[in-house]
């Protein structure tokens, strides 16, 4: 059955009852430059500052506290959700598999073990970890959790935009970074429910644009799956995804940033805000970049949805010509 964006918002607010004792509500912090040469305001939701790096803990507890996640789960995922899904296995004694791909990010890997969770290496990049483990709940042994195909995952996430909607007055745009589509789905079907002037700008990787292609194309299409900077919103989108329509029916526009435009990104937020973030966060500051020259005199929030790095990657960035 379809997921109507008052459901998602109507779900978001039950969420949030779950799932408010086990997350920081993140803080929504003016920027010190990014901006300033437009006269645009900038405000940045950090997500990257959540418990486990990511808004991923959201919609993992969101999931795991409802009635549909019992028994033995498995899950897949580029490394945030893993982490946020770990967690909320050991603070709701669950028993869950996560497959990731053999590509993650190292210090992804080693937040996901160190929550006890059992951990599957499974292809080069998300979309075949996913359906890996969608092969093994067809088998009888789990119960399959997308990170993004999911109401009570979408909602989850969704709960950011009513923390937005009593943090600002008045907000005119938003960017959100583009994976599967779960974030800018309930995000975006908060805010349209309950503030639906606010443009929604869903900004996409050009190396790997599943949705954004599935979003022009009215169906969902198969795409290259290139390395990208923004990692953590690379990968296919299920062929039955409800974000599909959920997107669709939030976004305004859609901005497609390349690999420079992210690195850029990347070491403006470290270099001008003292804010560090991994490349699919600095993906959404990418998409406002693009268009700035058009917001003079708006506000606009920037959605930084994650902040688990390696290291030695802010090194190299901020080091970078």
């Amino acid at each position: 059955m379809p997921v109507s964006l008052q459901d998602i918002a109507a779900r978001a607010v039950q969420a949030r009852s779950r799932i408010r004792k086990h997350i920081y509500q993140t803080p929504l912090i003016p920027a010190r430059r990014i901006g300033q040469e437009h006269d645009a305001k900038v405000l940045f939701k950090a997500e990257n500052f959540q418990l486990t790096g990511s808004f991923k803990l959201r919609g993992a507890l969101s999931k795991l506290s409802s009635p549909t996640a019992q028994g033995r789960l498995i899950t897949a995922s580029s490394g945030n959700h893993g982490i946020g899904a770990a967690f909320a296995s050991k603070v709701l004694s669950k028993d869950l598999t996560v497959v990731l791909p053999e590509t993650v990010v190292l210090a992804k890997l080693e937040n996901i073990k160190m929550f006890g969770v059992d951990v599957i290496l499974h292809g080069a990049e998300t979309g075949l970890a996913e359906k890996h483990a969608q092969q093994l709940a067809a088998s009888g042994s789990y119960t399959y959790i997308s990170p993004y195909n999911d109401a009570e995952i979408i909602a989850g996430q969704g709960t950011i935009g009513l923390e937005i909607l009593e943090q600002l007055n008045e907000v005119d745009n938003i960017f959100i970074s583009m994976g599967g589509g779960g974030l800018l789905s309930g995000l975006g079907s908060v805010l349209k429910a309950y503030r639906p002037q606010t443009k929604i700008y869903g900004v996409c990787a050009s190396n790997s644009k599943a949705l954004a292609a599935s979003i022009a194309a009215g169906h969902v299409v198969e795409t290259d799956h290139l390395p990208t900077l923004a990692e953590a919103v690379a990968g296919g989108i299920d062929e039955d995804t409800i974000t599909l329509s959920l997107a669709t029916s939030v976004i305004d526009h859609v901005v497609e940033c390349d690999e420079a435009e992210i690195l850029r990104s990347v070491k403006a937020l470290a270099v001008q805000e003292n804010i560090i973030v991994e490349g699919s966060a600095a993906l959404a500051l990418a998409g406002f970049n693009q268009v700035a020259n058009t917001l003079t005199g708006q506000t606009s929030v920037i959605l930084l949805c994650g902040g688990n790095v390696d290291q030695d990657f802010i090194a190299k960035v901020v080091c970078s010509v």
